[in-house]
């Protein structure tokens, strides 16, 4: 494996990052603040408590989740895409490298940046509300494989789009909806039961669920189905990839 050319893909990616900090870890830092005052503040004071925890740091995990979904697929798709729209993308396809290299190196900082907005939330969050994370270990777990998942689907977005306008379809319209519907800001008990019924196949669901679980013990589907669940996501996700290499989709003119 060439890890020099990993490290140099990595680090260009990284380098754009530190270029345009406001934008990509600031902004979505005072998003996160902005929706602790909004819902902690005017919800958070007409709902006490969800299965005994604080409404307040109950929808933690889920601004954690809504931030890290969209920001991986942000950053992974627009990561490869540029190179793409310039063309810069076929010189490094046509280097002494394997796909497996290019993707690390690009999935890998974008997993990265969104992991490193991940926690500077949940310090910031601690700002807000009293956090107790009972299983830490569990919580750094789910928060990688949910980076590296939605960082490969964001590259697969970045493959697919042939304009900056399909790169906004995915996020706005149907990753951010599923990040609502999934839980984020309440229980899913707190619905009638054909909603619930409806609610569990957002696959959003179980990665709030699980990630929630990792805070506080409390979920709303099993946590190994959870855990099943992100794992066939990145699985999905890394043979599609690979297929796309292989086929040269959308690589290729």
């Amino acid at each position: 494996m060439n890890i020099q050319a990993i490290k140099v893909i990595y680090k260009y990616e990284m380098l754009r990052t530190w270029n345009t900090l406001f934008q990509s870890i600031a902004s979505p830092v005072l998003s996160t603040a902005l929706y602790f005052i909004v819902f902690g503040s005017a919800i958070g004071s007409r709902i006490e408590a969800i299965e005994g925890v604080p409404y307040g740091s109950f929808i933690v995990p889920g601004l954690m989740m809504l931030s890290l979904l969209t920001q991986s697929v942000s950053n992974a798709s627009f990561g490869i895409f540029f190179p793409k729209f310039t063309g810069t993308v076929y010189e490094v396809m046509s280097a002494p490298i394997s796909f497996y290299e290019i993707l690390i190196g690009y999935v890998g900082a974008a997993a990265t940046k969104s992991l490193i907005i991940g926690l500077i939330i949940l310090l910031t969050a601690g700002f807000f509300v009293d956090l107790q994370i009972a299983h830490p270990v569990w919580m750094v777990t789910f928060l990688i494989l949910t980076c590296i998942s939605f960082s490969l689907f964001g590259f697969i977005i970045g493959l697919w789009a042939t304009n900056f306008e399909k790169l906004q379809i995915v996020p706005l319209l149907v990753i951010t909806p599923l990040v609502f519907l999934g839980g984020t800001f309440y229980s899913v008990s707190m619905l009638p039961p054909m909603w619930q019924t409806i609610t569990l196949f957002n696959p959003v669901l179980y990665l709030v669920s699980g990630f929630r679980w990792s805070f506080f013990e409390v979920s709303d589907v099993n946590v190994g189905i959870s855990l099943s669940v992100i794992l066939l996501f990145l699985s999905l996700c890394s043979a599609l990839v690979w297929w796309m290499f292989k086929t040269g989709y959308r690589l290729k003119q």
